[in-house]
């Protein structure tokens, strides 16, 4: 492996960007939802039916996680940029993602208890 790979903020900068594809690839996917709206409200329904499971619970719970690590990645890219480097990067970057799963573990118990 390249000698840079093994650093641990490589790491972040490969969370950020898969992160963002995640996200790419969930788009058609809701405009494929939103646009079941247009078909009529029974078509809506029959759509929305399919949150009630609770592997899309789970998929509710990755997409947060993949929303907030890509912010907390890119607040994190915007610092480097703007920051003088410090020898504590990587505490942020390891603070950026355990923030990331604290706040999506948060929506997904407020999701599964209400």
């Amino acid at each position: 492996m390249q000698r840079h790979r093994r650093h641990g903020l490589w790491l972040s900068f490969a969370l950020h960007r898969l992160s963002g594809l995640g996200l790419a690839f969930f788009l058609p996917l809701h405009f494929l939802m939103l646009s079941q709206a247009l078909g009529g409200a029974e078509a809506l329904d029959t759509a929305l039916r399919w949150t009630d499971n609770p592997l899309f619970k789970l998929a509710e719970w990755g997409l947060v996680f993949l929303l907030s690590v890509h912010l907390f990645g890119g607040l994190r890219l915007i610092a480097l940029e703007w920051l003088p480097w410090t020898p504590g990067q990587r505490s942020l970057a390891a603070a950026a993602v355990a923030a990331a799963f604290a706040l999506s573990t948060g929506f997904v118990l407020t999701a599964v208890v209400t």
